[in-house]
């Protein structure tokens, strides 16, 4: 998992050859975008897990809507600590905290994201596809078990990362999380970022599949409809698109810039201008990829109409509640006058 991406880059490249940056974006601009996101996050977050504590997990999609949600939960935790070292508000006992485990966790629990979101695209494709049958990968149990499993695996890879990165601390060898690495785990950390490239790459395509045949199906059920009852249910199916948008707006600008940044970072890219645009990128991409804590949700009310009911019916009662409490303070009020 790329930490040196969780972390502002001192400007120089792993050639040696410095360039300066005007670290005002870095240490001004994206810790308030960050804080902004976290606070946003944790609100969706929590008033999320406060309906789904009240949806029993009796469905394939309700499981890993759920799972999901916790991996939302651990990388908002995570981002505070990126706060308080890209603005430099921390000390650097912090820092080394961030390289050896926050940083790890926080793509832990992205990449963990984006099987998640690859699994509720095949969900909503086996919807629309077969809506009358119940395919055997449809299993709740199944369900289960395929999530426990993306769990520990994915904390299975990354756990060498953070024992590994067992070199001393110190004010300067923070500045590069690399520097905390021994060998064993800079070849380790080499081979969990080609894992996650695949993983990225493997699901980029899925979807693309499962939404280009989502997408016929739709186009012919609308060219095909006669009555006005079957062309409302069509327009519904469109909100299946917001898995495939929350994908191409969060993860797919981050990964795109991976490539052109890791040449920049490894001597392939030696034009100090460039390096700093894509730097930039890299921050901003990144920024992109943490705002699906926030976009999650989004999914969870347009596909999960149970999760949308719930919430309905528990803000109403609220508004309720408050309404009736509103009315007996007045007649108190009028009595006591």
């Amino acid at each position: 998992m790329n930490i040196e991406a969780f972390n502002i880059s001192n400007g120089t490249s792993q050639s040696g050859v410095s360039c300066n940056r005007d670290n005002t974006m870095a240490r001004v601009l994206f810790p308030i975008l960050y804080t902004l996101l976290f606070f946003t996050g944790a609100i969706l977050n929590i008033l999320s897990t406060w309906v789904f504590f009240q949806i029993p997990s009796t469905s394939f999609f309700v499981i890993y809507l759920k799972s999901t949600l916790l991996a939302d939960l651990v990388m908002c935790l995570m981002l505070p600590f990126k706060i308080a070292t890209d603005s430099g508000v921390a000390p650097w006992q912090v820092k080394a905290f961030v390289c050896r485990f926050s940083a790890v966790v926080f793509y832990v629990t992205m990449y963990i994201s984006i099987i998640m979101l690859g699994l509720i695209a095949l969900d909503r494709f086996l919807k629309i596809v077969q809506p009358f049958g119940k395919p055997w990968i449809q299993n709740v149990t199944l369900a289960k078990i395929i999530s426990t499993c993306v769990w520990l695996v994915m904390f299975g890879l990354s756990l060498p990362n953070i024992t590994l990165t067992n070199k001393e601390a110190t004010p300067s060898s923070v500045r590069k999380c690399s520097s905390l690495k021994n060998q064993a785990g800079l070849q380790w950390h080499a081979a969990v970022n080609y894992v996650c490239q695949f993983i990225f790459w493997a699901v980029f395509v899925l979807i693309i599949l499962f939404y280009t045949i989502i997408t016929k199906k739709v186009y012919e059920s609308y060219k095909n409809s006669k009555s006005r009852a079957v062309e409302t249910k069509n327009r519904l199916n469109v909100k299946v698109f917001i898995v495939v948008a929350v994908f191409f707006v969060c993860f797919a600008p981050f990964h795109f810039t991976r490539v052109p940044y890791t040449l920049s970072q490894t001597g392939g890219v030696s034009d100090c201008r460039v390096q700093k645009q894509l730097f930039i990128a890299k921050e901003g991409t990144l920024w992109l990829a943490a705002t699906n804590i926030c976009m999650d949700p989004i999914i969870y009310i347009f596909l999960c109409r149970a999760f949308r009911e719930k919430l309905i019916c528990m803000l109403l009662r609220r508004d309720t509640s408050s309404s009736r409490d509103t009315a007996v303070t007045q007649i108190n009020n009028e009595t006591t006058m």
